[in-house]
């Protein structure tokens, strides 16, 4: 029999899971007219009572942890759903073509080196492999655009970053809004997907709208998990700092220990930022000749067909080993 009490604290439950901003019973992944339902690029007042605000205001305004039992329920309720949908994705997507890409958030739209991602995830996209990040700005965002450009020339690929690069930093005002001005002035026109894992955690970062697909998650440590335990295919490193070097650690620790059952290889593009301005490659590669690290499938590399050839090999050697 269940108290007079605990009927009344469930009525309480039920009714905070419905005040809430978010949905908590979702169970599909975002797209970008959903996380931003409300937000009319035309309209930069509209940004502010769009969806995505006003769950990140709610999140902050209850608590980073989330400590009240209702809240955390809230939230965990949501992040259970979409956890339920990428598995629903990888339902219908390979994971042994899904291949992440690492980079700074403070890449800028004019750097060379997002212009350098961007054709990168255009030609993996192209040739069937689904691109996933961290669905942020920086060099998240050149992932997903990337995706969304593929089929097109490389002079339109040149337009759209022209038109990002009045805004160059998420910082700057416009940039999300010059961001639907690239989807609105160039559609995708090949059915390819692409998915982004971002967090509330780092809400004050926009979630890139080039990414089809959208795993917005309140705990950023699924979140972490999840960025790099769904590149089955292999994660290509681009410059980045602190949150890089902790996925690169992370990611070579799955692979010391073949947690999936084989090594993903760990690509790491960049030459000079790898070796001189953040010397992580030279060090992986002297822990692995002192043994202290096995199975780490490292390589090196700005040329876009090496890192291509590098994932299909890998790609086709887990196949013919499972038959």
């Amino acid at each position: 029999m269940i108290s007079a009490k605990a009927v009344d604290e469930i009525k309480d439950m039920a009714s905070y899971l419905e005040a809430v901003p978010y949905d908590v019973t979702r169970s599909s992944l975002y797209s970008a007219e959903e996380l931003y339902r409300g937000y009319d690029p035309d309209r930069d007042e509209t940004f502010s009572t769009c969806y995505d605000t006003l769950t990140y205001e709610h999140y902050i305004r209850t608590g980073k942890h989330g400590t009240e039992a209702r809240e955390s329920l809230s939230r965990a309720l949501h992040d259970h759903g979409i956890n339920v949908a990428i598995d629903e994705f990888f339902r219908e997507h390979d994971h042994l073509r899904c291949i992440g890409i690492m980079g700074g958030h403070s890449m800028k739209r004019n750097d060379p080196m997002f212009r350098k991602v961007v054709l990168l995830c255009k030609k993996l996209t192209e040739e069937g492999f689904i691109m996933l990040s961290g669905g942020g700005p920086g060099a998240m965002e050149a992932t997903h655009l990337g995706a969304w450009m593929a089929g097109r020339d490389e002079s339109d690929v040149d337009k759209a970053i022209e038109i990002l690069s009045r805004a160059p930093s998420y910082k700057d005002e416009g940039w999300l809004k010059m961001a639907f001005f690239v989807m609105r002035q160039f559609p995708r026109v090949k059915d390819c997907h692409s998915l982004g894992i971002p967090t509330w955690l780092y809400g004050h970062e926009p979630s890139t709208p080039f990414a089809t697909h959208i795993a917005k998650f309140f705990e950023n440590s699924i979140r972490e998990d999840s960025i790099l335990t769904l590149a089955f295919g292999g994660i290509v490193y681009t410059p980045g700092s602190a949150g890089t070097i902790q996925e690169i650690f992370q990611d070579a620790v799955q692979n010391h220990y073949l947690s999936f059952g084989f090594a993903s290889p760990m690509i790491f593009m960049g030459k000079d930022y790898w070796t001189e301005e953040l010397p992580i490659y030279p060090l992986l590669t002297s822990l692995v000749e002192k043994g202290k690290y096995v199975n780490l499938p490292l390589s090196l590399t700005d040329d876009p067909e090496e890192i291509s050839s590098t994932l299909h090999a890998f790609a086709e050697s887990v196949k013919s080993k499972k038959g």
